[in-house]
């Protein structure tokens, strides 16, 4: 065994665990009901430090967990305290959630009946299959659990779990869709932030993890059989799976938070801490702690989950919540650094899809542009050009071309890896950055200290709910904009489920919190207008491959339009108040695989009469509606798609 963990052999298990500064360690084994500690068996430590045991007779389905000994000096950074029961690191499932506790943080304190067992297993491996996902693609985040709560068609044993993913309802939605891959917010197991339970509010998005490998019980009762038939039968309707996972922190937080795993085996080496104060953790992430991802041992249990994913679930992606901790070392980020140079390098693997969000909040922590090849990177700078731009913003014609175009400006090589968006889990719904000026984040305990103030976003003349029918009717031609400049933008793109159909959060920015109807999907309340929008869309992205070719734009693909129907000139690129912006784009129309010019006509000011260009063959059509539009009407703040018939064969 190169890394940790428990594995079955023909004659008994196995187990290992990394503590370099431990004195000893012990394997405690539980009862069928994890209830009642049976045995407690010295493990024998290595110079490699590592601690070994071999259990004979020991079968799958075993209960375990551990203890280590050593002092307790956390002003020193060592917390080792025998009365803490320590989840492995290696874990792959846990008898029941974990559950904040007081008592999880106090010295002395025996937590066998507050954590979460381990189970002995072995892992079923797939076979192992190029990634499903198609370049270019189009991603659909999903939180699991608040997806399917209230959807009327999944029945309610299922609603809220990884399996609702492959319910017949649920991929009609999103084949209607026309969905690429789904991205899954945390599916490991995680514990609540120690503030929630006086507030009576609970994690929703999973960004605590306590666990690398161990899928959460909440979400995944049916352990990694249930993960793995979810793959397969998104893999059956040709829908990749890309999973969120965060190796920046976990859910033992400060020096204050509980005891639960990596701090108990061994707080100096998984965790980083300042070089001259080994008790003061470092916090480039905000939520406590940083993962020490450059330490060998942690570096060899990040791959070995990705791993695990992959040769026991078929994943065929992953997307690494604040990335830049991963590349993180002593002097800083390190793009060729041992940790991101694993990832790629490994053999099991270097095709996965790989996504960064190319922040944290350390020194030097935006990083956008910065990741390794073949690293895509979520691109927060194309998200806010495209609200400051349909907020009415001055200067903007130059910034919406290059975000449409792939953002050349960050990703200055030969083409993007951008993953564009407009909203994400995080922050406010695309319906809400229409009909919210401020963020509303009453609901969560902390006088709306909470969540972004800086959100670009618009309210349409009233904050928030309304039954006036002018608003309302803004409001929905705003958002059928927002979906069409992201599904026009070059690259790959991501939307959030819900946000098809105008899912709202009541204006909170920062809804991690709220495990309720604020963030589950109202299935009945989705405008199907928008969804069927959303659908043609992204049918047209599919139909005119030139949108998702990473490739940036060559001088003979692309001319930019303005308001006069003729080339954009200085002046108009210069313009404060530009509101007017068009491409004709020379593609590939995949239903006719001929040669086509596609225009794209982007118009955030009021409706005015164009004249296009002229069609070098016949006339120009919309796509969307599929009516002639030589030269006519351009409705206000909307994107028009259209074709010019046939220009040579393919």
């Amino acid at each position: 065994m190169t890394g940790g963990g428990a594995y079955v052999t023909a004659t008994g298990a196995d187990f290992a665990v990394f503590s370099r500064h431990a004195e000893r360690v012990e394997l405690c084994l539980f009862d069928d009901a994890g209830e009642q500690q049976t045995r407690c068996l010295a493990m024998h430590g290595g110079e490699d430090g590592f601690f070994r045991i071999t259990v004979p007779g020991l079968k799958a389905g075993a209960r375990y967990g551990y203890r280590a000994h050593g002092p307790y000096d956390p002003d020193q950074g060592q917390w080792f305290d025998p009365s803490k029961l320590l989840v492995d690191p290696y874990a792959m499932i846990l008898d029941r959630p974990f559950q904040h506790d007081q008592r999880l943080s106090e010295f002395g304190f025996d937590t066998a009946s507050l954590v979460p067992k381990a189970i002995l297993t072995a892992p079923v491996a797939v076979k192992i299959a190029p990634p499903l996902l198609p370049a270019n693609g189009f991603i659909y985040e999903i939180s699991v659990r608040g997806f399917s709560m209230l959807h009327p068609d999944v029945p309610e044993a299922m609603r809220g779990t990884l399996k609702a993913l492959a319910h017949p309802a649920i991929l009609a939605h999103l084949k209607h869709l026309s969905v690429d891959a789904v991205e899954l917010l945390p599916i490991t197991a995680w514990i609540d932030e120690r503030h929630l339970a006086a507030l009576n509010l609970r994690n929703s998005w999973g960004y605590n993890p306590v666990a690398f490998m161990a899928l959460d019980p909440r979400l995944c009762p049916g352990g990694l059989d249930e993960l793995r038939d979810t793959v397969t039968a998104l893999h059956r309707e040709g829908i990749g799976v890309i999973l969120d996972l965060v190796f920046n922190h976990t859910g033992e937080s400060d020096r204050y938070g509980a005891t639960l795993s990596m701090r108990g085996l061994d707080n100096r080496s998984y965790y980083r801490h300042l070089p001259d104060q080994p008790g003061v953790l470092v916090n480039d992430t905000g939520c406590g702690n940083t993962v020490a991802c450059d330490h060998p041992q942690v570096r060899q249990l990040i791959v070995d989950s990705l791993r695990h994913f992959v040769a026991h679930a078929g994943v065929d992606g992953f997307r690494f919540d604040l990335a830049p901790v991963l590349g993180r070392t002593a002097n800083g980020f390190d793009a060729q650094g041992e940790t991101l140079s694993a990832l790629l390098s490994d053999d099991l693997l270097s095709d996965r899809i790989m996504i960064a969000e190319p922040w944290d909040i350390g020194p030097g922590g935006y990083q956008l542009g910065h990741f390794p090849k073949p690293f895509l990177e979520w691109n927060d700078r194309a998200r806010d050009v495209m609200r400051r731009f349909w907020r009415g913003d001055d200067y903007m014609s130059g910034q919406i071309a290059t975000a449409l175009a792939g953002s050349s400006d960050v990703f200055s090589q030969d083409s993007t890896r951008s993953v564009n968006f407009i909203a994400a889990h995080d922050g406010f719904t695309l319906h809400d950055l229409v009909a919210y000026s401020h963020k509303h984040n009453e609901a969560n305990g902390e006088d709306n200290r909470d969540g972004h103030n800086d959100n670009h976003s618009w309210n349409n003349g009233a904050e928030g709910e309304t039954t006036d029918p002018a608003i309302l009717a803004a409001r929905k031609r705003d958002l059928k904009a927002l979906l069409s400049t992201l599904f026009a933008s070059k690259g790959w793109i991501m939307l959030t489920a819900g946000d098809e159909g105008g899912r709202s959060q009541h204006g909170n920015n920062n809804a991690y919190c709220q495990d309720n109807d604020l963030t589950w999907l109202d299935w009945s309340k989705l405008d199907r207008d928008l969804v069927d929008l959303t659908a043609s869309l992204s049918k047209l992205r599919k139909r005119f491959p030139v949108l998702g070719d990473p490739a940036f734009f060559k001088d003979r693909e692309v001319e930019w339009l303005s308001a006069s129907g003729k080339p954009m000139s200085v002046w108009d690129w210069e313009a404060q108040h530009g509101a007017f912006i068009g491409l004709i784009l020379n593609t590939l129309d995949h239903n006719t695989q001929t040669l086509v010019r596609l225009a794209i006509l982007i118009n955030r000011g009021e409706a005015f009469s164009l004249t296009m260009p002229e069609a070098s063959v016949g006339q120009w059509r919309n796509v969307l509606a599929k009516k002639l539009a030589a030269s006519g009407e351009i409705p206000a703040r909307s994107v028009t798609f259209l074709i010019e018939d046939q220009i040579s064969g393919s």
